[in-house]
């Protein structure tokens, strides 16, 4: 059974105090079957979102099963199944690859119960025909029915739907509607579904009725128009606005008792009339020993290895976004290697004079040395950064949409059990394949052009950085932000300035450098390289031409690796918040 009990949520609305929800009271049993309507802006979805704990209540409490959620703890993931407007799949994946990802993340279990879970969940949803489809070529009516499908995995208490049935075609809405009503009658499970429409009210076991944030009604279908005095369930809207939220509240305290009546003799006997028992209340000495009995969540690393297994799935299903991908990472390396007979020169050595005086051929063979070490410093230095900024770019694109780009489908599985840190985790290892491909392709191609004047395997420490301290920033850039819109432009502007105010090309003045420096990730991969990696004589004449300042190559790996730090703080910190729309 679900109780809500005085139940109230506020907002801040500037110096204000919004209320969205206002004393509201109810009462569902178990088996049933209960429409949310309303106008739009009512606190429909609001009250639903509060149910499943996304919206946290300013007063009042819900009680299941006996348990106060607001003192004993919320639902345990595997009570609670929510459903909401937007999709929870991944267009990539087919039907029945997103229900056993499902079920791999929710529920522990050996191989052979796992395909029993997923045949059932198809079955029940009329989906197994359609299994092996894509998401993306779903209608309206069968991406509903996956996202019911993707919850019923874990066999759950309580299925909260939100809008399931909007913009759907009137039969493709009773289909659903018609499915909820069977999903109710299953194991004792209440189904609430919120719902513009007041089509197939009758479909429904109770429907509670909202306006402006308070309770109108919540009583049986069919008392509801002789309640709101009306001769159709079309006319209930037009009824609600004839008072407004509080008169209607105060009308319902009055009536809910004869209302509440009705109500429980019609569930009684809607089980007598269909032969099924009627669901018992659990008695409180059994509950801890049910939940003991329940499938537990799935480990750390079981989630981790099921979620990095489905973004690699995802890679190779998304053509456009692998295609990219290979590109940058065939293409960027020949882009540096077009300059690789730059740099190359040996720069030559002074002739020692005897005398003490120097001849017209020494004035000449300083002069030349001169011209051979500003080209060859030059070259060296434009061809590390060049490397490092184009490991940027790529370390940006590798991560900036990652977590922003499927907020809302995280924000499902976190409320599924999904844990937030198997979640980064495998967003870590994920990215850190792809830094390593492209830093080590992106080293042995411009290597076998252009060799590195010095010790190799620093430069390629420094590029392995450069990439990864960008990736990392970006990842918490995507985690922090919103939209993924917002988190593509930010690190677009972290990209592009990397190369203006990292000093390497155009010398920045001593003051701006060292307040812009420490946070500019390709100045210390360009720095280190050059510090520890490079020959000595053409250290010497690159850092004649840009100074790296108070840079060590020690100083530069610390640098970096704080960036790399930072960056997967930000992403743990973005993807612990709740961000639902």
């Amino acid at each position: 059974m679900l109780k809500a009990k005085n139940i109230c949520f506020e907002v801040p609305d500037g110096d204000e105090v919004r209320v969205l929800l206002n004393d509201v009271n109810f009462c569902v049993p178990k088996g049933h079957f209960m429409a949310i309507v309303g106008p739009s802006g009512c606190g429909k979805s609001t009250l639903l979102k509060a149910i499943a704990g996304i919206n946290p209540v300013s007063s009042g409490s819900f009680i299941w099963e006996g348990r106060d959620l607001e003192e004993e703890g919320d639902f345990e993931p595997h009570e609670i199944g929510y459903v909401p407007q937007f999709s929870i799949a991944y267009d990539e994946l087919t039907v029945d690859e997103s229900i056993e990802y499902s079920a791999r993340l929710r529920v522990k279990a050996d191989e052979d119960t796992l395909n029993d879970i997923i045949d059932n969940a198809l079955a029940e949803t009329g989906l197994t025909d359609i299994a092996d489809r894509q998401v993306k070529l779903l209608s309206g009516g069968q991406k509903r029915r996956l996202g019911l499908a993707m919850e019923l995995v874990s066999s759950p208490r309580l299925l909260l739907c939100d809008e399931v049935t909007s913009g759907l075609d009137p039969h493709s809405e009773r289909e659903i509607v018609e499915l909820l009503h069977q999903l109710s009658l299953k194991d004792g499970r209440i189904v609430i579904s919120v719902t513009h429409s007041l089509a197939q009210m009758e479909l429904y076991d109770s429907i509670l009725v909202m306006v402006e944030g308070n309770l109108a009604y919540h009583g049986s279908p069919q008392a509801m128009s002789h309640y709101f005095n009306v001769e159709s369930f079309e006319g209930v809207y037009p009824m609600l606005a004839c008072r407004d939220g509080f008169a209607w509240h105060d009308s319902w305290l009055r009536h809910y008792r004869d209302y509440y009546m009705r109500l429980n003799e019609e569930h009684v006997a809607k089980f007598a009339r269909l032969g099924i028992p009627l669901p018992e209340p659990t008695p409180l000495h059994q509950r801890d020993s049910d939940e003991e009995q329940e499938s537990p969540q799935p480990g750390f690393l079981s989630q981790t290895f099921t979620l990095l297994r489905r973004r690699f799935d995802i890679l190779m299903r998304d053509r456009g976004q692998l295609l990219l991908q290979i590109a940058m990472i065939l293409i960027f390396p020949i882009l540096v290697a077009l300059f690789s007979d730059m740099g190359q020169d040996q720069i030559p050595s002074l002739p020692a004079s005897e005398t003490g005086q120097f001849s017209l051929s020494d004035i000449e063979a300083a002069q030349e040395q001169a011209e051979v070490s500003a080209r060859v410093g030059t070259a060296v230095s434009g061809i590390i950064m060049f490397q490092v900024v184009l490991l940027g770019l790529m370390g940006s694109n590798n991560s900036a949409r990652e977590i922003a780009g499927e907020r809302l489908i995280m924000e499902k599985e976190k409320l599924a059990g999904v844990g937030v840190a198997p979640y980064v985790a495998s967003k870590l290892a994920y990215l850190t394949l792809l830094v390593l491909l492209q830093s080590i392709w992106m080293f042995g191609f411009v290597q076998y052009f252009w060799p590195f004047r010095g010790d190799w395997y620093v430069h390629m420490g420094f590029l392995l950085l450069a990439n990864a301290a960008m990736t990392a920033m970006c990842l918490g850039i995507s985690a922090a932000c919103r939209t993924a819109d917002q988190a593509s432009l930010l690190s677009i502007y972290l990209v592009g300035f990397q190369l203006p105010l990292s000093g390497a090309v155009l010398a920045l003045p001593e003051v701006v450098a060292r307040i812009v420096q420490p946070f500019i990730s390709a100045y210390w991969s360009w720095s280190g390289s050059i510090e520890g990696g490079l020959e000595p004589q053409v250290r010497e004449v690159v850092l004649s031409l840009n100074s790296t300042n108070f840079s060590t190559s020690t100083v530069c790996v610390w640098v970096l690796a704080a960036h790399i730090a930072a960056g997967l703080a930000l992403a743990v910190w973005g993807a612990s918040r709740t961000r639902w729309e």
